[in-house]
């Protein structure tokens, strides 16, 4: 049975205010994930005793614990919620009760509270990426973008870019199926103009700017999503990468003079709505990066 729909309403009126709370993220490969951090400072902020676990597949044996497996163990432990990150942000749907708009359209899901006996699923990066484009890249030109990757991270910000109204959008994936895949649900679900491409020298000499969702340029993943000599100078280009804060894509768009966006946006955007939906509270973008900068 297909999950249902609970509508866009504003994030902190899913809970009522909390005055305690116990989290997590659950993932693969992710201790050096400053989302714990983000969360317990501004808990500590608001006065709430807010506790943020991190949930490692890879620390738990071999074979990993299966994803409903441990969406069990977070619920028999009284987690609020948790949030959720590669590579589970789509294979988590089927376990869920209830999903956001935003999390329905997009087929992937970053963030579970947990109510009632009930998992309401939402995704909080297609916010966290946009609110994060409309502050810091205003006025770029969004005719042609290319977006490199179609994962749960990659249809999250494929969804986000038509809402800050791109107009013609193609996604490059390493299985072309995939981005297929992504391209039909957001042609059928947000009239877009979205297309599978496996050009890539054609994909990005035509774009006006070019947004990396894979995990190439990560600590344990370097390296660039296509060839650097592609790039050129009147392009802009976002990563939603944030460790390291610069990725190789970044200093290379740099040099030659590109406008580039920084992962740690998202990485904020995402973690200040996913706040306001574990605890009902409020809270903003400003507080959230000058938690995530103490870190630093």
């Amino acid at each position: 049975m297909k999950p249902a729909v609970i509508s866009a309403e504003p994030a902190r009126t899913l809970v009522s205010p909390r005055s305690s709370v116990l989290v997590g993220l659950i993932g693969r490969s992710i201790q050096l994930s400053r989302t714990p951090a983000m969360h317990e400072a501004e808990g500590r902020a608001q006065g709430i005793a807010y506790v943020y676990r991190l949930i490692d597949a890879d620390l738990m044996g071999d074979p990993a614990p299966s994803i409903s497996e441990l969406v069990r163990f977070v619920e028999y432990f009284g987690f609020s919620g948790f949030n959720v990150t590669f590579p589970y942000k789509q294979e988590i749907l089927p376990l869920l009760d209830k999903l956001s708009d935003a999390a329905r359209v997009v087929g992937a899901v970053n963030t579970v509270v947990l109510k009632d006996g009930l998992r309401f699923g939402h995704n909080t990066d297609c916010w966290g990426f946009a609110e994060s484009f409309r502050r810091d890249m205003a006025g770029v030109s969004l005719d042609r973008v290319v977006q490199f990757g179609a994962g749960g991270a990659g249809a999250a910000v494929a969804y986000a870019l038509i809402k800050l109204g791109v107009k013609e959008l193609a996604i490059v994936d390493s299985q072309p199926e995939r981005a297929e895949r992504l391209a039909d649900r957001l042609n059928t679900a947000a009239n877009a103009a979205v297309r599978a491409a496996t050009n890539i020298e054609a994909a990005v000499a035509a774009a006006d700017g070019l947004v990396n969702t894979t995990p190439v340029g990560m600590a344990q993943c370097p390296g660039m999503p296509f060839p650097g000599d592609l790039l050129a100078s009147h392009q802009w280009v976002a990563e939603i990468v944030y460790f390291p804060r610069e990725t190789e894509l970044l200093r290379h768009a740099r040099r030659l003079g590109c406008r580039v966006l920084p992962g740690m946006g998202m990485a904020i955007g995402q973690a200040t709505r996913a706040f306001e939906l574990f605890t009902g509270r409020m809270t903003d973008m400003a507080a959230m990066a000058r938690h995530f900068e103490a870190q630093a």
